[in-house]
């Protein structure tokens, strides 16, 4: 994992709109072509209508006219990596074409611990 998809996420993170759960998200995620596309995650008092970090990233690589990832980086507050909701993994798997690693960090630690593999159309589960 590189330190720009890193970085991207964790900058995109703080332009989240959570006035319900003050809990900010932000994915990156990096084409085959090496662009970056972000999304946070954009609450609504319309529950569950607000989108995730992951379906913003995707939706803007979509809009950027890209259809393939080659790599995601997710980060979320707290002392534990949030893994994806099962939408987003269907999303997810639904845009990689081969195996793709999801890197999942958390605010308060370091460094990720956990990594996950997306294999279309299968996702595997690897925790370090």
């Amino acid at each position: 994992m590189s330190n720009d998809l890193i970085l991207a996420a964790s900058e995109v993170r703080l332009k989240a709109y959570v006035p319900y759960s003050n809990f900010p998200v932000g994915a990156a995620l990096r084409t085959v072509s090496g662009a970056i596309y972000v999304g946070c995650n954009v609450e609504n008092v319309a529950y569950p209508e607000g989108t995730c970090a992951e379906a913003g990233a995707i939706a803007a690589m979509c809009a950027g006219g890209e259809y393939e990832i080659a790599e995601v980086a997710v980060i979320a507050g707290g002392d534990r990596p949030v893994p994806p909701c099962g939408g987003c993994r269907q999303k997810l798997a639904e845009f990689a074409k081969g195996p793709v690693t999801v890197t999942l960090l958390a605010t308060n630690v370091r460094r990720s611990a956990h990594w996950w593999e997306i294999c279309y159309p299968v996702l595997l589960i690897w925790i370090i």
